[in-house]
């Protein structure tokens, strides 16, 4: 399958559908006051889906010569290690956090923080990969011209933004399904947990992964 032919053919629809149904979720949540979890959360699945299919666009790219593979694998190998040992210490910071808010708030609150901060850690993740593998295929489209380089380094920045998107959505809508309660799950009850959780874990993957990432560049 040729990932330049098909790509507009299947990603432009996809990529519709899943801005109808984010904006329909957000109706949903905000005038429906989230009578059903289920709407959100396909829309989220798709985002992903999107976000997936964007990453096998990237992956199709030719990834150069030689020279240029080897350097990139050092690249892969160093930010895949250097992932491992951040999120091994943060995981006992998020840990000590997740005892002090279901202590002092409430252990749903706890829960939701630790569900959030999963998701932010699996975002990082996803896109210290693809931009590890993205790096090195949009040098080698850049031999063919502006236009190829910057379709694969586009492509790889939507990865990131779509899973974003997706797993935080996918993530509240599970949430919500769960607790079932409206009342206790908005912005005075288990909610903002979730949205510290994720904030803890950015907090520490902008600063220490942007330097690295950029070192490596």
């Amino acid at each position: 399958i040729n990932a330049e032919t098909w790509g507009p053919v299947v990603g432009f629809p996809l990529l519709f559908v899943c801005v109808r149904l984010c904006l329909s979720a957000t109706m949903t949540y905000e005038v429906q006051y989230l009578e059903t979890g289920l709407y959100p959360l396909i829309a989220g699945i798709l985002a992903i889906f999107f976000a997936g299919f964007k990453a096998w666009q990237v992956m199709q790219a030719p990834a150069g010569n030689k020279e240029m593979n080897e350097i990139a694998k050092a690249i892969q190998e160093g930010a895949r290690a250097f992932l491992k040992v951040e999120y091994s210490y943060l995981a006992i910071f998020l840990v000590i956090l997740y005892v002090l808010i279901s202590a002092a708030i409430d252990w749903r609150t706890g829960i939701c923080y630790l569900v959030g901060a999963a998701c932010s850690a699996t975002c990082g993740y996803i896109g210290m990969t693809i931009a590890t593998y993205a790096n090195v295929r949009t040098a080698a489209a850049a031999e063919r011209g502006l236009n190829p380089a910057l379709s694969v380094a586009f492509s790889s920045g939507a990865v990131m933004g779509m899973s974003v998107v997706g797993i935080a959505l996918a993530g509240l809508s599970v949430l919500y399904l769960i607790f079932d309660n409206v009342a206790s799950f908005g912005a005075d009850g288990y909610l903002p947990g979730f949205g510290m959780g994720a904030t803890s874990v950015s907090l520490f993957t902008r600063v220490g992964g942007g330097i690295y990432t950029k070192a490596a560049d």
